[in-house]
């Protein structure tokens, strides 16, 4: 060491010049620069006074059932809906809390130093960061001013830590604290947490409970219990257990207890996910009070709404296997237009349902036959009845330069059928029928007074089709269509949210009285769907209900819609993604569930008949079946609302088929006898004199409007000469082609 001695002493004194500077100089320039940026930057990264504000946050709605109670809580920012004030936490929670997290919260005025100097001595010895040391405050200033976790994240958070201490109490940041606090699952607050690991208030829980809770937001996913944290999670109790007894907060009994007995989880009943219904609530608080965040009371049931949701998830779950993945719900009192449940399928934030985010309740999809009642009480306005004959036979209808042959579900044909069978068992035939009768225009107008506002074409594009659901309505237009048909014809609005000084605007009358109640009363007779559903249908249900279901093309879309004298429930099934199913029909799909709702729904009621006018006469009419004339009774209408439609019935003799420019293709691998045609006219009488010429050549005199025509290859023009009471005239030619 003499050497080292040696040269410090003897070291170069030589003069320094006068602009030169020594290493001691620029050592402290360098420090007063870097101190000078420190601050500066410091200044510039603390938080605003704005961000650290304690006032409870809500920065959206807190919804309630229609009981008061807060809905289910969906994963957010912030616990919104389920405060508790400091003064109700239990002690040994609190105790629990500050051992566990900040035992010197009430001493420090933010940063604790002398923990922040034992965790880098942690740290250092270990080679790695062992102990972050935050406080209670700094915790808090974390959830309001979120930063990467890093070293200079942790400088700022001890500034604006000691800025909290000084604008805010303890007991103030302690009880935001508690209140907000992270665990797994999404959930904030130890209430929530208390319900989600326990399903119970903390009022309710036990020490051994109250410890967990105090430990798990060190490390919320790999300490939690239901993810395999459970061994860890029970040596983290026991050891802050034997903490509070050292501090004098926990008697030895009970930390006898706590040592001695198991955790034991008890997971609350699932809760539906509400986020779809709360941005529809919040579109309508929007248009009427703004955006300022309140309580507000909806319709909703909540027990309603989580018995249906777990209803149809399971019922999806069930047909998982046949390549149906979406679904959704709702629930309407028909009476006051409330909505009880709002439903969607898979929308529960740890879901793996694709499409969940989309709200299935107002999306478009074609609804099949689930628009045929409103068709028939347009018909029943226009003349008809129940008893009304309709011939359900083969028809086709010209598609561009082709032919759409249309068939009923079951591919059979049932010949003459009143408009009750038609109806019951969505017959397709008779209610192209039904729409001629009524007539298009008239019919798409009905249906947007009902408020199908997705129908947005003309009823030119439509077509025929029209009466066969080849439109796209949401399951609000259509349950609210239904509701509509419960209430005698009578449109009412739903209504999300419960309003007593609200006056319900009167509704508007789409159909008559008595040709809603009929339709109703279609609908509910078992009787009337047996043809097609069987005398046992799952249709048929215990309370009388009218029900129908639809199903669109190539099995896109599943609905069931029916109402009793209380509620008004509809059901849709499909895949968001516009995939087919396979095979999935109302019937097999949403019916089960339909079942199971109303079933809630009448758990506790006294059920009432569906209502029916008791000035209708009853008639009676035949119908041929096996045993020759069969008599029917049922109801008709004396009055008329609206006439029929002229325009679409025929005007005088024309010819059907084949249409103009129509194709038809020959099909070699067939006999060639077994290939026909047939020709048809409209508006002849049945023992009219007809002679059929093809290419400017007779080819065949027949009686009556019909003739079938061998099939050859070529490019022909028909004509008809008909020959009746009104005497001979010439029908076409009608140009087509055989390929």
């Amino acid at each position: 060491m003499e050497w080292l001695g040696w040269s410090w002493r003897h070291r170069d004194r030589t003069p320094m010049r006068p602009n030169e500077w020594s290493w001691t100089r620029w050592a402290g320039l360098g420090a007063t620069a870097f101190l000078l940026w420190l601050g500066v930057a410091t200044l510039a990264g603390v938080a605003a006074d704005t961000a650290l504000d304690l006032k409870p946050r809500a920065a959206r709605h807190i919804l309630l059932d229609r009981q008061g109670h807060p809905l289910a809580e969906e994963a957010g920012e912030w616990n919104v809906q389920n405060q508790v004030p400091l003064y109700r936490m239990p002690q040994r929670l609190k105790d629990a809390v500050l051992l566990a997290e900040d035992r010197r919260f009430f001493s420090h005025r933010g940063v604790d130093w002398t923990a922040r100097l034992h965790a880098i001595w942690q740290d250092v010895r270990a080679g790695r960061n062992v102990r972050g040391a935050s406080t209670i405050t700094e915790q808090v200033v974390r959830m309001l001013v979120p930063r990467p976790r890093s070293l200079w994240s942790k400088w700022l958070e001890g500034f604006d830590a000691g800025r909290l201490e000084a604008r805010a109490t303890k007991s103030d940041i302690l009880e935001f604290y508690l209140n907000q606090v992270p665990y797994a699952s999404n959930q904030r607050g130890v209430a929530n947490a208390a319900r989600f690991y326990f399903d119970r208030d903390l009022d309710t829980l036990d020490t051994r409970e109250m410890i967990a809770l105090a430990i798990l937001p060190r490390a919320p996913s790999g300490l939690d219990p239901y993810r395999g944290g459970a061994k860890v999670l029970d040596r983290r109790s026991i050891r802050l257990a034997t903490a509070m007894r050292h501090a004098g907060v926990l008697p030895a009994a009970e930390w006898q207890s706590v040592v001695e007995a198991p955790l034991e989880l008890q997971a609350p009943p699932r809760r539906s996910a509400i986020g779809h219904f709360r941005n529809y609530v919040e579109r309508q608080l929007a248009a009427r009070t703004g955006n300022t965040p309140q309580r507000v009371t909806t319709t909703l049931d909540s027990g309603l709404v989580d018995f249906a949701q777990g209803l149809l998830d399971e019922r999806l779950a069930n047909l998982s296997g046949r390549r149906v993945r979406n679904g959704a719900l709702l629930v309407v009192d028909r009476r006051s237009g409330e909505i009880r449940a709002w439903v969607v399928a898979g929308a529960e934030a740890d879901a793996t349902t694709p499409g969940r985010f989309l709200d299935a309740v107002l999306i478009p999809r074609q609804p099949g036959s689930a628009l045929k009642p409103f068709l028939y009480a347009a018909a029943f306005d226009a003349g008809w009845s129940p008893a009304e004959r309709i011939e359900d036979a083969p028809y086709a209808e010209a598609v561009g330069t082709g032919l759409h042959r249309f068939n009923n579900y079951s591919r059979q044909f049932y010949g003459e059928v009143s408009a009750r069978q038609a109806l019951g068992n969505s017959l397709n035939i008779p209610a192209l029928h039904a729409v001629s009768f009524v007539g298009p225009d008239r019919y798409l107008d009905a249906l947007h007074r009902l408020g199908f506002s997705s129908l947005k074409k003309s009823a030119g594009f439509y077509g025929d089709g029209l009466a066969l659901g080849n439109g796209e309505v949401s399951l609000l237009e259509l349950v609210r269509g239904y509701t509509a048909l419960a209430n005698g014809g009578v449109t009412v609005p739903l209504r999300a949210i419960v309003d007593p000084n609200a006056h319900a605007a009167p509704g508007e009358r789409v159909f008559s009285r008595d040709a809603a109640l009929l339709v109703g009363n279609v609908l509910s007779d078992p009787w009337a769907r047996a043809m097609e559903f069987g005398r046992y249908s799952t249709l048929n249900l215990p309370v009388q209900t009218a029900v129908k279901t639809g199903t669109s093309t190539d099995y896109r879309d599943a609905w069931a819609v029916g109402f009793d004298s209380r509620y008004v429930v509809g059901i849709w099934m499909g895949n968001l993604d516009q995939t087919p199913t396979d095979g999935i029909t109302g019937s097999t799909g949403p019916a089960l569930v339909l079942r199971g709702v109303f079933a809630y729904l009448n758990r506790d009621q006294n059920t009432k008949s569906l209502p029916l006018p008791s000035d209708l006469p009853l008639a009676d009419s035949c119908t041929h079946g096996e045993s020759g004339c069969e008599q029917i009774y049922d109801y008709r209408t004396n009055a008329v609302l609206h006439a029929p439609a002229e325009a679409w019935q025929v005007a005088g003799p024309s010819i059907l088929t084949p249409t103009p420019n129509l194709r038809l293709a020959y099909d070699p691998r067939l006999p060639a006898e077994r290939q026909m045609f047939r020709f048809a006219l409209g508006g002849v009488e049945p023992q009219a004199k007809v002679t059929w010429v093809l290419n400017g050549a007779p080819i065949a005199t027949t009686r009556g409007p019909e003739f079938m025509w061998r099939v050859t290859r070529g490019v022909y023009a028909v004509e008809a000469r008909v020959e009746d009471e009104d005497g001979a005239r010439v029908l076409g030619p009608v140009a087509f082609s055989v390929r």
